[in-house]
C-alpha cells in the first residue's frame, strides 16, 4: 500500500492542473441537499469539498524561509451524531526558538431558512488555545448554531519553520469525503521523498512548472506545482486493537532529501544510519549519557551486593532505577539535561530514566545498549532511511549470556523484560556505542494470562456461596495492579469493586503479590450471589457465563484494511464448579464447543456438564498471535460471533423427585 511518488523538477509540457480553491460562503442548494447515499448512507456528516495548498516563501521581516499552509473545508451535517465534526482542533508545534502560528482563521455555519441560506459566523472569542505540552499547542473552536442539516465551513492559514516534513495531507478522515485536493509548490532547489500511505488510491495527480515562484539572494527559482486529488473517499473506521491511525489512513507524506545550494553545492538531509550512529553516539543528550558510568560506579556494589549472576545484577539495577527516578510523564529519545541531574532530582523524562539504566548496567560490567522507537500512538518508522523525527521514545537493552532483554524503567509495575504496551510497535533501532546500529523486533516477552477458578455451593434459596480465585500475569497483571494502586488501599479498591458488581457480593478478600511484579497477581474473594429468586425450586435457569462475559463483538466492520494488533498473545481460562443442594436433572445446557482460528491462530474450548450433584464449566480462550493480518479479520469476527451466540444459552435444571 505504501507507494513512493517521485518529484521531478523538470519542465512539464502541456500538463494543466485544475486545482482551485473555492469561495468561502458560496453554499449552494446542491450542498444542502447532497444525498449521502452516494458515499455512505450511514454517514453522520460528509466533507463536500476540501482544498489545501502549501508553498515555501521568504519572510520579509526575518529573511528566513517558511512553509505557508492553507486549509479550507466544507462539511454537511446530517444529524446530531455529526455535530462532533464541528469541534475543530488544529495542532501547532514549537521548539526553543521557533514555532508554528495560525492566522486568517474564519468559520461559519449555514442553515437553510425560508428558502435562503443564513450564515452564523463564529465569534473570534470562541477560539481557545491549549498548551498540550512543552512542544505542542492546540487551537480549538466549535462552530455555532448547529442544526441537523447545517453546512459548516472553515479555513485558516498556518505558517511553519519546518521545511523538513513540508506538510502532511490526510485525504482520509473519520467521515467520508466527496473530494479532497492538495496543491503544493516545491522549489526546484528542494528534493523531497514523497509517499502515499493507506489503502485508497489517488484519483488524479498532475504536475506543471511554476516559473519564478521564489526569489533567494536575487536569484529566481522555479517550482514544481503538483496537484494531488482523491474523490469519493470512504471514512476511516477505527476499531480497538490497532496502532496509530496515521499508519493506515490515506495521506501524502513528505521528507526532505537534499537541498541544492545557490553556490552549486548540495546539502543532504537524508542520511545513512552510519552517519546517524556517529551523531547519536556523540550527542550530549544521548551517547554521552550512555557513557556516564561514573554516575553509578560507587553505587553498584551496594545495589548488586546480593546478586550472584549477571542476570541477578541486571534485575537489581533495573529495580533500583525504577525506585530512584520517577518518570515525569514526558516521552523523549534525548535526555532533558543529564542523568546525574535526573538521579539527584529523582525525576526525568523517558530518556533520562532509561539512559540512567543503561549507564548503571554498563557500570556493573554488563552489555547495555539503547533502543530508539516510535510508540504505538506515534506511528511506525521509515525503514528505507533514517528519519529521526519518527522516533519519540528510548528504552534499554541488556544482553546476558545468549539472551537479550528490553527494559523500560518508567513503569514500576512491569516485570523485568516486559516493555509497556505503548512500546510494542513494529521495530526499534538499537544504538550501540561501538558497533553499527540495527533493527530489533518490538514484541511482548510474556503472554497475557488470566485464570478464574470459582468453587462454591448453592443453597436451597437459590444463592451461591463460594471462593473466586484469580491469577493474572503479563499486561493483565500490570493493568490490575495499576487499578488497585489508584486507591489508598486494597481494601478501598475491593469496596469500590463490590459497589460496581450488581450480581455478586464480596464477603471477604485477600490480594497477594501486589508489589511482587515478577510473580502472578493473586486475588481471592469469598463471594455470594443469587442465581434464582427461589420461587420455583423445582426448575430454574442458570447461566455460567457471568465471569468476563463476551456480549459484544469487537469486530464489526465488513472489511478491515489494517491489522488487528492485540499487543501480545493471550490465554484466559475459567473454571466453575458448583455443588447443588439436591439432586437435579440437566434438561438444557450450553453447547460444548471446540473452534479454532486458521493457522493455529487461537482457539475457544467450552465444556459444561452435571456430574453427580456438581455443575461445572471449563472455558479456554486463546489468541496465539499478537498481530492478525487484514485477511484474517473475518475469521476473527466469525470466531467471536459463535462464542457470543453460545454464551446466550443457559443451564436448565429440574429437581429430581
Amino acid at each position: 500500500m505504501n507507494k513512493t511518488l517521485a518529484i521531478l523538477f523538470l519542465l512539464f509540457l502541456s500538463l494543466t492542473t485544475h486545482a482551485q480553491n473555492f469561495n468561502f460562503g458560496a453554499i449552494t442548494y446542491d450542498d444542502y441537499e447532497f444525498d449521502r447515499k452516494k458515499l455512505d448512507s450511514n454517514a453522520n456528516a460528509i466533507v463536500l469539498k476540501e482544498f489545501g495548498t502549501a508553498s515555501v516563501q521568504r519572510d520579509d521581516n526575518t529573511g528566513s524561509l517558511e512553509l505557508i499552509f492553507e486549509h479550507h473545508v466544507k462539511i454537511k451535517i446530517y444529524n446530531k451524531e455529526g455535530f462532533k465534526e464541528a469541534n475543530i482542533v488544529i495542532p501547532t508545534y514549537k521548539d526553543e526558538s521557533r514555532e508554528e502560528t495560525i492566522s486568517d482563521l474564519k468559520a461559519s455555519t449555514f442553515n437553510y431558512v425560508n428558502n435562503n441560506f443564513v450564515e452564523t459566523a463564529m465569534d473570534k472569542k470562541a477560539i481557545f488555545i491549549e498548551n498540550r505540552s512543552k512542544y505542542t499547542r492546540l487551537t480549538k473552536f466549535t462552530l455555532p448554531n448547529l442544526k441537523e442539516g447545517s453546512v459548516i465551513e472553515y479555513s485558516y492559514r498556518l505558517k511553519s519553520p519546518n521545511l523538513f516534513n513540508f506538510k502532511t495531507w490526510e485525504f482520509q478522515s473519520d467521515i467520508p469525503k466527496v473530494i479532497s485536493e492538495y496543491l503544493v509548490y516545491i522549489p526546484g532547489i528542494y528534493n523531497y521523498n514523497v509517499s502515499l500511505r493507506g489503502f485508497q488510491k489517488l484519483t488524479d495527480q498532475k504536475v506543471e512548472l511554476s516559473k519564478e515562484c521564489l526569489r533567494l539572494s536575487g536569484v529566481a527559482i522555479d517550482c514544481s506545482k503538483i496537484n494531488y486529488m482523491m474523490k469519493n473517499i470512504p471514512a476511516f473506521m477505527e476499531e480497538d486493537n490497532m496502532t496509530a491511525p496515521s499508519n493506515f489512513k490515506s495521506a501524502i507524506y513528505f521528507e526532505l532529501s537534499d537541498v541544492q545550494n545557490l553556490n552549486g553545492g548540495k546539502t543532504a538531509f537524508t542520511k545513512t544510519w552510519k552517519d546517524v550512529d556517529y551523531e547519536l553516539s556523540s550527542y550530549k543528550t544521548l551517547g554521552d549519557q550512555m557513557k556516564r558510568k561514573d554516575v553509578f560506579k560507587d553505587l553498584i556494589p551496594e545495589i548488586t551486593k546480593e546478586s550472584t549472576t549477571d542476570l541477578d545484577k541486571a534485575k537489581a539495577i533495573y529495580n533500583y532505577i525504577k525506585k530512584q527516578i520517577k518518570w515525569n510523564n514526558y516521552y523523549g529519545k534525548y535526555a532533558e539535561d543529564n542523568i546525574k541531574r535526573a538521579l539527584e532530582d529523582r525525576s526525568g523524562n523517558v530518556a533520562d530514566v532509561n539512559l540512567s539504566l543503561i549507564a548503571a548496567l554498563s557500570a556493573a560490567g554488563l552489555d547495555a545498549e539503547a533502543v530508539i522507537l516510535s510508540t504505538r500512538d506515534n506511528g511506525t518508522v521509515n525503514k528505507l532511511y533514517p528519519v529521526m523525527s519518527d522516533f519519540n521514545y528510548l528504552v534499554a537493552k541488556v544482553n546476558v549470556a545468549d539472551k537479550s532483554y528490553l527494559l523500560d524503567a518508567t513503569e514500576p509495575l512491569l516485570p523485568f523484560g516486559l516493555l509497556p504496551l505503548r512500546c510494542i510497535n513494529d521495530q526499534g533501532r538499537v544504538i550501540n556505542l561501538k558497533k553499527p546500529s540495527y533493527w530489533i523486533d518490538l514484541k511482548a516477552s510474556q503472554k497475557t494470562t488470566t485464570s478464574y477458578i470459582l468453587t462454591g455451593k448453592m443453597t436451597t434459596d437459590g444463592k451461591i456461596m463460594g471462593t473466586l480465585t484469580t491469577h493474572t500475569m503479563g499486561y493483565a497483571a500490570y493493568s490490575k495492579r495499576r487499578d488497585i494502586l489508584r486507591y489508598n488501599s486494597p481494601d478501598e479498591y475491593v469496596e469500590k469493586l463490590d459497589e460496581r458488581l450488581t450480581r455478586i457480593k464480596i464477603l471477604d478478600h485477600k490480594i497477594s503479590n501486589l508489589d511482587s511484579v515478577e510473580n502472578s497477581l493473586i486475588e481471592k474473594y469469598e463471594v455470594e450471589f443469587t442465581i434464582n429468586d427461589g420461587t420455583n425450586k423445582n426448575q430454574f435457569y442458570f447461566s455460567p457465563f457471568f465471569i468476563n462475559t463476551i456480549s459484544k463483538n469487537p469486530f464489526n466492520l465488513n472489511e478491515r484494511t489494517y491489522p488487528v494488533d492485540l499487543g501480545a498473545a493471550s490465554d484466559e481460562r475459567i473454571i466453575i464448579n458448583v455443588l447443588l443442594p439436591e439432586k437435579y436433572q440437566l434438561l438444557e445446557k450450553p453447547k460444548d464447543m471446540a473452534i479454532a482460528l486458521p493457522n493455529a491462530g487461537g482457539k475457544y474450548l467450552l465444556q459444561t456438564g452435571l456430574d453427580e450433584n456438581t455443575i461445572s464449566m471449563n472455558q479456554i480462550l486463546q489468541f496465539n498471535n499478537a498481530i492478525y493480518q487484514p485477511e484474517e479479520y473475518l475469521f476473527l469476527k466469525e470466531f467471536y460471533s459463535k462464542i457470543i451466540q453460545n454464551q446466550k444459552t443457559e443451564f436448565l435444571l429440574k429437581k429430581v423427585n
